[in-house]
């Protein structure tokens, strides 16, 4: 299978070398070219350019993207996706008062969604997730990282991971798993925290492990669920099995995390609303993606990551949706890329580079994804006719999205 775009306004992100990550100042640019053309052969961008050095090239499908805008697929690093059920009665909670700690301590939260999950049948929990994340597709992201974390005993967890790997077989997004066992204490160890961590080091980590069915390991580091030397221990056990660390971080608190994170060379820190001078430091230097997730600030009202001081710093940043039933109910990278422009005061270009090519290095795919580049695999996002890729964040309310392409196939 061959397609042929031609007559493209504005091509995205375009790289002639392999970049895979694009740090503070150089977030600002956007390399473009305008009146292109490009050829995917079957799932893998072959050749690009200038409409006026375009030969006739038969293809076996031919689009004519006159006034629209090609760019990559969205790479979304950080989602949940796979729940069962819904939590929008805690939703009403918070407009009524509670906060997130509030419903969380009286059972609700990650803890409500685990008694869900642990209830639900694997082929009911696959059917609810493979709907989600083709939803997430028709909104143009083509890879994504999927965590377990809403089971929180051995079976539960390995019937999230199994379900993962199930969509992998039958999706076309590039899917990374991740296991979060630690994501929060269940309540038969509430007073007995430390046996619950021992759980996930001696018995839920070694059966992952065993089985290949994660690719990183997460801990929700954060006061009241999971302490500096918890997630120390927990990364140190999944380093074993080969487990890289993607880690949760200063969502609400900042004290150490971060730091700790880099020392065993995380993959990523993810949330980061609450900084530090520290924390930044710490990531100086460091090979460690720094991510943020303004949909689940916008959604709990809590502060927005300070994107600004972070790329201001030289670091690089990623955007992902946090996609989840109690704090992100949504995987539209469309508005978590508007969100970043309106709350984070990112420009256009800096938070296009985020939910492209630095999400795929959060993922370790960006050696093939999240850029324009000749032997990546054709994910594509064709707009509908627009002025400017300033569209995107700036009509946040609006379906600017045409077509989606996925490992060279049209699927919408």
């Amino acid at each position: 299978m061959s397609i042929l775009i031609k007559n493209i306004k504005e091509l995205l992100q375009v790289r002639e070398s392999n970049i895979t990550i694009v740090k503070g100042e150089d977030m600002k640019t956007l390399p473009t070219l305008q009146n292109a053309y490009l050829i995917i052969e079957h799932d893998t961008i072959v050749e690009f350019g200038p409409m006026s050095d375009y030969e006739d090239y038969q293809a076996d499908e031919v689009i004519d993207a006159k006034g629209k805008i090609v760019l990559p697929a969205w790479c979304d690093s950080h989602t949940h996706i796979v729940y069962a059920g819904d939590r929008s009665q805690e939703f009403v909670d918070r407009i009524n008062g509670l906060s997130y700690e509030d419903i969380a301590q009286r059972g609700g939260g990650i803890l409500n969604s685990a008694e869900v999950l642990q209830k639900t049948s694997e082929d009911d929990l696959y059917e609810q997730s493979l709907k989600r994340l083709n939803q997430v597709m028709q909104l143009g992201t083509g890879a994504i990282e999927i965590k377990s974390g809403y089971g929180l005993t051995v079976e539960a967890e390995l019937k999230m991971l199994r379900v993962i790997k199930r969509l992998k077989k039958s999706s076309l997004a590039a899917i990374k798993t991740t296991l979060l066992a630690a994501h929060a204490v269940p309540k038969e160890f509430k007073d007995t925290k430390k046996k619950y961590v021992d759980l996930v080091i001696n018995e839920m980590i070694p059966e992952v492990g065993q089985s290949k069915l994660a690719d990183y390991i997460d801990v929700f580091c954060e006061k009241g669920y999971f302490d500096l030397e918890d997630t120390e221990r927990i990364l140190e056990a999944g380093g074993r099995w080969g487990l890289i660390p993607k880690i949760h971080v200063n969502q609400f608190n900042s004290f150490g995390g971060v730091a700790l994170a880099v020392k065993h060379k995380a993959l990523s820190v993810d949330h980061l609303e609450e900084m530090t001078t520290e924390d930044i430091e710490a990531l100086k230097n460091s090979t460690t993606m720094p991510v943020a997730l303004p949909s689940c600030s916008y959604f709990l009202s809590i502060p927005y990551t300070p994107a600004r001081q972070i790329i201001d710093a030289g670091l690089p940043l990623a955007l992902a949706t946090d996609y989840n039933p109690g704090s992100t109910p949504s995987g539209n990278m469309n508005f978590v890329v508007s969100t970043a422009c309106i709350k984070l005061k990112m420009t256009p270009e800096e938070a296009i580079n985020a939910a492209t090519i630095n999400g795929a290095y959060a993922m370790g795919l960006s050696n093939q994804y999240g850029s324009i580049c000749r032997g990546k695999k054709a994910n594509l996002i064709i707009t509908k006719e627009i002025e400017s890729y300033n569209n995107l964040p700036y009509a946040f309310g609006d379906n600017l999205i045409d077509t989606v392409i996925i490992r060279g196939k049209i699927i919408n």
